[in-house]
């Protein structure tokens, strides 16, 4: 077993440090900023705000954060980044050799009043039936504690599944972990931490005078495959290796 794979078994997260240089990761900005122009003038929805009154025990009434899915379906440059050959090392010793791309998001969390998120697990969005789930938040700025980065409790994917804990509503094992006491996990631009969709995790709000950018995206073992009844965006994009569970209906072949 790999130091990565070892450290993310034991901690249910991994902190990859420059995975894109300085010149990807300011091209990688520029295509960043023209998606946030063009969600901008959509006229859309675009607040990824939570409800719920775990949220607001954190945020301001004025706390936004702008948000849109798959960042490959706006730029080629994403989808290169996502087929980055370090990126898809790292990936490789957590996961598998074989990684689907489930979906992206991207989210920028503007200054001074960006939305929190409160502590959660991703799972009850996006059950996969062998758990092979991750995240990577590649981070196309800084992000400091002040700027309202992510926040883990290291080992917590061990509790497994909990139920509730979408972090829209109290819940007994999320109140026996406050966002207050989590481990910040303040990252520079080119960085990308990976964590399971057991881990507790969650961010405080951007009261810094920066504007803090991420694009996170969820990947899974191309053995693995999505529990029935699921309704989230699957992308199924095949980053490495092979899908084995795909079907000629599920890849959207005409009957």
């Amino acid at each position: 077993m790999s130091n990565v794979a070892e450290f993310f078994s034991e901690n249910g997260y991994y902190h990859a440090k420059g995975v894109f240089d300085t010149d990807m990761i300011a091209s990688l900005e520029e295509e960043f900023d023209a998606i946030v122009d063009q969600i901008n003038r959509s006229g859309d929805q675009i607040d990824a705000t939570w409800d719920g009154t775990e949220t607001r025990k954190l945020a301001s009434e004025d706390d936004v954060i702008l948000h849109t899915h798959n960042v490959q379906r706006y730029s080629r440059l994403w989808l290169d980044a996502f087929l980055n050959t370090r990126f898809l090392d790292v990936v490789r010793q957590i996961v598998s050799d074989d990684l689907i791309l489930h979906h992206s998001k991207l989210f920028q969390k503007p200054s001074e009043n960006g939305s929190p998120f409160p502590m959660h697990q991703d799972w009850p969005y996006f059950p996969i039936k062998n758990d092979s789930m991750i995240a990577g938040i590649i981070h196309v700025s800084d992000a400091t504690d002040d700027m309202g980065c992510l926040r883990v409790y290291p080992g917590s994917h061990k509790l497994g599944r909990i139920e509730g804990a979408n972090g829209r509503q109290a819940n007994n094992v999320l109140d026996a972990h406050p966002i207050e006491n989590a481990t910040v996990v303040e990252a520079k631009a080119g960085d990308v931490v990976f964590f399971h969709y057991f881990t507790l995790h969650g961010s405080m709000p951007n009261r810094s005078n920066k504007i803090r950018k991420t694009v996170l995206c969820q990947i899974y073992d191309g053995k693995d495959q999505i529990e029935d009844g699921n309704k989230h965006p699957n992308e199924q994009l095949v980053l490495s290796g092979w899908n084995h569970a795909i079907s000629r209906d599920a890849a959207g072949s005409p009957r």
